[in-house]
């Protein structure tokens, strides 16, 4: 993918359109819902819904939200298990604050998506088309990105102990603000921003790529 001067290009994150004032409403699967105000606990099926205008706080085990159609979504203080949003459209989600253990985001179709002041054990965003996004002040053990396709993705004072970038496309994913203990492959990390320091650091990757031996 081509780069411009101006590369990496921020992303284009605003925070969700919410209303006013809120309507309380329960999970339930295939639901329709507008400007409501969720509190979820246990497992919530949300499965296929549409939420549009919505906040969402949860202590849960599991929330599907599996193919679910999320527009101008607010998450904050969330305990969750595990928070599945695979296959789903999403157009500004924010999420601020709280822990996950899975987030997965595999299959997903992303336009604007905020993490912020979270902990995450295991992001998964294998597969899924993102744009706009941006993940600051967070703490991920695990960033799985196998063949995602990620355009304007920018990562601020984060860190992760491991990323699988194998098959990724990427175009202005800025990974200067990610402290990374290792990438599993060097090679697909064609198209993002590094500091010369992170490059140093991922050379024995690189060099094992290039199928180059390294002794002292």
């Amino acid at each position: 993918m081509a780069r411009t001067t101006d590369s990496p290009a921020a992303p284009r994150v605003s925070p969700p359109d919410l209303p006013d004032e809120f309507a309380s409403a329960s999970a339930a699967r295939s639901a329709d819902l507008l400007a409501a105000r969720l509190d979820l606990a246990g497992n919530a099926d949300l499965a296929y819904a549409s939420l549009e205008q919505c906040t969402i706080r949860a202590d849960a085990d599991e929330v599907d939200l599996t193919g679910a159609t999320i527009l101008d979504v607010a998450m904050t203080h969330v305990r969750i298990a595990a928070l599945k949003l695979r296959g789903a459209g999403i157009r500004r989600l924010q999420i601020v604050g709280g822990r996950i253990g899975t987030l997965d985001l595999s299959g997903a179709r992303i336009d604007e998506l905020e993490l912020r002041d979270l902990r995450v054990d295991y992001l998964n965003l294998g597969a899924a088309r993102a744009t706009d996004v941006e993940i600051t002040g967070c703490s991920i053990r695990t960033i799985d990105l196998p063949q995602a396709e990620l355009t304007r993705v920018r990562f601020d004072t984060t860190s992760t102990d491991e990323v699988d970038p194998r098959g990724m496309r990427a175009l202005d994913v800025d990974l200067r603000g990610l402290d990374a203990l290792s990438y599993l492959d060097a090679n697909s990390l064609r198209g993002t921003t590094l500091t010369g320091f992170q490059v140093q650091q991922l050379a024995a990757v690189i060099a094992a790529g290039l199928g180059i031996q390294l002794k002292d």
